[in-house]
């Protein structure tokens, strides 16, 4: 992003080679040997031990400042763990919710919070404790269906490892719409609670209070734990001036802008076109040990590519729809919200990602995706390596190269 500002991100991989032409087996070969890429059980039988993970002195045990969070995990060094990798709101009996953990210096970053994500990010062995922010890309169901719970559960009192949020922890999410897009096809729509039809996340989470009141204003009397209100520190995204974006104007071009800085990343966003779905966000991590790209739901969006450039992990949605039969108005939401799996590829390469993640990602016509006919799919057109995602893999980033913040 040669036309950044000079505290933007694009200067963080700047000396990243491009990679050769692949065969399949060399990329599965490469992958086995880095330990890029982790089966979901393998990194608990111990992440120390476990050679694929190839922990290096950097990623030794160190202390952190008492007043920070802290979490199992690498202590220096980044991890990504994809907690769930499904996209949409029907419960697959494959897949959990789409929802993503990075984890900085053991401070702990999740993007989005689909179905069962709460529970996966124990079984990770994270801890909530370590959680320094929460980023929602919109507010479609199967991205915030655990929201509430990481806090009304993970704040409850200590699980079995001693473990709860103790603190006030940064929501980053979308302001309110403005506004309802037409129902497709013409005619007339039900609406939901009519006097505020279009939320952001704000209000969302102070709905969430009230419908919760009675459950929280028991264990507030009978167990004395935390007041919920007190662990949220939500914070609306607020667009830059000029940028010109309404409900109806979804995803005009503009340029990434900072959202959230601590001593350990600095979070970009931008918007996304993501059918009438407004406003919709892709985010961007910066860390000394890499980047890592979030596309949110989107269809092609060159604010994406901008923001992604040369980043180390693009982790971007995708959908199939062949022999799906679905019906207008769904194939049109489809298309017109989503990438087709077949022309991810040359995102990636326009972007010049150095490892392109799936992630959010169904087969509207099949029962389970076939990764290796996906990941053959996504491999076209682009030179990178390529990565179907599954639930709990782990990736880490080993780099050192300079935190690209000026």
């Amino acid at each position: 992003m040669s036309d950044h500002s000079e505290h933007g991100p694009e200067c963080l991989c700047d000396h990243l080679p491009h990679e050769p032409v692949r065969s399949e087996r060399d990329e599965a070969v490469d992958e086995a040997r880095s330990g890029l890429r982790l089966s979901r059980r393998s990194i608990m039988a111990g992440i120390g031990a476990a050679s694929g993970l190839a922990m290096t002195p950097q990623l030794a045990v160190a202390g952190g400042r008492p007043d920070q969070p802290k979490g199992r995990g690498p202590q220096r060094g980044a991890e990504l763990v994809l907690l769930g990798t499904r996209a949409g709101p029907p419960v697959d009996l494959h897949q959990v919710g789409a929802s993503s953990a990075l984890v900085v210096d053991g401070r702990t970053y999740v993007v989005d919070c689909g179905r069962s994500s709460v529970t996966q990010f124990a079984d990770a062995g994270l801890r909530f404790d370590s959680i320094a922010g929460i980023f929602l890309t919109h507010l479609h169901a199967d991205h915030i269906a655990d929201y509430y719970n990481f806090f009304m559960l993970g704040g409850h009192i200590k699980n079995q490892n001693g473990d709860h949020i103790e603190r006030a922890v940064p929501v980053h999410g979308p302001g309110a719409a403005g506004g309802l897009p037409p129902k497709f096809g013409g005619g007339e729509s039900p609406t939901v609670n009519p006097a505020d039809p279009a939320p952001g996340t704000a209000q969302m989470t102070a709905s969430l209070h009230a419908a919760y009141a009675y459950s929280m204003n028991i264990f507030l009397r009978d167990m004395d734990v935390a007041d919920i209100r007190t662990l949220m520190d939500v914070h609306e995204i607020a667009l830059p001036s000029g940028t010109n974006a309404t409900f109806e104007q979804t995803a005009p071009r503009m340029k990434p802008f900072r959202i959230f800085r601590d001593d350990t990343v600095e979070v970009y966003a931008t918007l996304v076109p993501h059918g009438p779905v407004f406003p919709a966000y892709a985010f961007r991590f910066d860390t000394e040990y890499g980047s890592v790209t979030f596309s949110g739901d989107t269809r092609y969006s060159s604010n994406l590519v901008e923001m992604a450039h040369r980043t180390d992990l693009l982790v971007h949605e995708a959908i199939g729809v062949d022999g799906a039969g679905l019906g207008e108005a769904s194939l049109d939401h489809m298309l017109q919200s989503h990438v087709l799996i077949d022309e991810l590829g040359p995102i990636a390469q326009e972007a010049e990602a150095k490892h392109l993640v799936v992630s959010h990602y169904a087969d509207m016509g099949a029962e389970k995706v076939d990764t290796h006919k996906w990941r053959r799919d996504a491999r076209k057109g682009y030179r990178g390596r390529v990565t179907i995602g599954e639930d709990l893999d782990r990736f880490s980033l080993k780099g050192r190269r300079g935190n690209g913040r000026g």
